[in-house]
């Protein structure tokens, strides 16, 4: 179908008379036709343009989308080539990574390595060190030890020379005296037998002259005179002299607690006898107490105890009264009343003995050496007071007096080392007790104490145990003095018994209560007298039956 013109559409629309119509419509046509056969070439050319237009675009659309698949194509290479190039650099990374990882294991393994031959090296140079510290430690232990031995033989030796000594001068005194006593013997003698002889003669003499008179009567005048004067002499040569009564020991330990018994113990008597049970007699009770030094806490706590038991109305009378405080007072010592056994297996018992000036420590020292001598044990002191004037001098006189060594030095010498050559002396010579005096003197408390405690270091790098005994010796007639002594002590040293000394002489007697009472130490001996058995072991029954018996024996 042949397409129509522009015009021929453009008049269609046109309206046309009814008349004219068809003939009208005839001339469109022919026009139409004429006007197709016309444009029919420009419009195939037209369909060719658009063709040709058609096959452009679709050269263009092709080349488009070959050079988009070619982006694509180039976009894939190059996404695959940086692909690549990112898993090469990573392959070197890795190869890098796992290189540097085997330097290090290779670097650590030769620094343990190096860590293991220094610490080898470190461990064999200690080790060898340590040989060397052994064998030099050994070293100078065997040449302490020959030291030692050479001094204690030395010591021994000296001391048996000493020993020797002593005995040829006591032997060469002995002889002395007895070449003395016998010179004044033979002198006696020949006076005597001068005497005699003179007294003959005169008597001769008489008798001539007698004779002449009466031959008989001056017989029987010799005969009577001469008969009583034999029968005299007979019965003076016969009759042994009356020796004198020796005094108990329990009696000696009543005279030792005369005077602290007048105020306690059987002094109390008075208080009690034919007296109801009042607050009267114990305030005078209490005052009693207090004067003889039994202490404000010891006579409290035994007044508590005796009203107490007042109070229950357990006692009849005042005399039962004083029967009870004997028996409360017996209960106060009795835990303190353990006697010192001095004995140990592996070597010297060691006694320090420590208090201060005057209470009579050196003296007790010497009682005590002297007991235990005449127990078979065999003693040995050491005279650590170094500071006192002739605190050396007077052990030395108790060693010579009893044939027991003294290891001394010089007045002002270290006590801690005279101590310690007494230690090693006592061990050498296997002495079976050791009693070793210290300085007393309280000008200089710390200082004092100090050299105690170097004294208890020194003993203790021979003998780990030693001492074996802190003896305390206290002076009873110092009163509560005595108490601020023992605190003094004990806190700075530690005290493991105490002497009590001079109970003979005071009438403080009752401070030994309260030392029982305050401190629970145990009460070794008490000192009663001059006597060397006048150091008496402590025996709580003893001591309270002599103190409260005192005036029994004068009812």
């Amino acid at each position: 179908m042949a397409k129509k013109g522009f015009f021929s559409w453009f008049r269609k629309d046109k309206p046309v008379p009814e008349g004219e119509d068809q003939q009208q419509l005839d001339v469109d046509k022919q026009h139409d036709i004429a006007t197709e056969a016309t444009e029919q070439p420009q419009h195939a050319e037209l369909h060719k343009q658009a063709d040709d237009t058609a096959r452009i675009e679709e050269t263009e659309r092709l080349e488009l989308e070959r050079l988009e698949h070619q982006r694509l194509d180039n976009e894939r290479a190059e996404q695959a080539r940086i692909a690549a190039e990112r898993q090469a650099a990573e392959v070197l990374a890795a190869q890098k990574l796992a290189t540097e990882q085997a330097e290090q294991q290779r670097l650590e393994h030769e620094q343990a390595k190096q860590a293991r031959v220094e610490a080898a090296r470190i461990a064999a140079e200690r080790q060898a060190a340590e040989v060397l510290a052994a064998q030099k430690l050994a070293a100078e232990q065997a040449e302490q030890q020959r030291l030692e031995h050479e001094q204690a033989e030395q010591a021994r030796i000296e001391a048996d020379r000493l020993e020797a000594a002593r005995i040829a001068a006591e032997r060469q005194a002995a002889e002395v005296l007895a070449a003395q006593k016998l010179a004044a013997e033979q002198a006696e003698q020949q006076r005597l037998e001068h005497e005699q002889a003179e007294q003959a003669r005169i008597e001769a003499e008489h008798i001539a002259a007698q004779i002449l008179a009466t031959e008989a009567l001056a017989a029987e005048q010799l005969v009577e005179q001469q008969a009583p004067i034999e029968s005299i002499a007979l019965e003076e040569q016969d009759e042994p002299q009356a020796k004198p009564q020796k005094e108990g020991m329990f009696a000696r330990l009543k005279r030792g607690l005369m005077r602290t018994s007048e105020n306690i113990g059987s002094g109390f008597i008075g208080f009690f006898r034919g007296k109801k049970i009042d607050d009267e007699l114990f305030e005078e009770l209490e005052e009693q107490l207090l004067i003889a030094d039994v202490g404000v806490e010891t006579t409290t706590k035994l007044i508590k105890s005796l009203t107490e038991h007042a109070s229950r109305k357990q006692l009849k009378n005042a005399e039962a009264l004083y029967d009870l405080m004997r028996e409360e007072m017996q209960k106060m010592l009795d835990p303190v009343a353990v006697p010192l056994v001095a004995e140990n297996a592996n070597g010297p018992f060691v006694i320090l003995m420590i208090g201060v000036n005057g209470v009579g420590k050196t003296t007790t020292i010497g009682k005590l050496a002297k007991q235990y001598q005449s127990q078979g044990k065999s003693v040995m002191l050491a005279a650590g007071d170094t500071f006192r004037a002739a605190a050396v001098e007077q052990l030395q006189v108790w060693g010579q007096r009893n044939n027991i060594p003294v290891v001394a030095q010089h007045t002002g010498a270290d006590s801690a080392s005279v101590i310690f050559d007494a230690l090693q002396a006592a061990k050498a010579r296997k002495v079976d007790v050791l009693i070793a005096d210290t300085a007393g003197r309280l000008q200089n408390k710390s200082h004092l104490m100090e050299e105690l405690k170097k004294v208890l270091r020194v003993m203790k790098k021979l003998d780990p145990d030693a001492p074996h005994e802190v003896m305390l010796t206290l002076d009873a007639s110092t009163g509560q003095n005595a108490i601020s002594q023992a605190q003094l002590f004990k806190e700075a040293v530690g005290v493991t018994g105490i002497t009590i000394s001079k109970l003979d002489g005071t009438a403080k007697g009752g401070v030994i209560f309260a030392i029982a009472d305050k401190f629970s130490i145990p009460i070794r001996h008490i000192g009663v007298g001059e006597q060397i058995d006048d150091l008496r072991t402590f025996n709580a029954n003893d001591f309270i039956e002599a103190l409260f018996s005192q005036d029994k024996t004068d009812q």
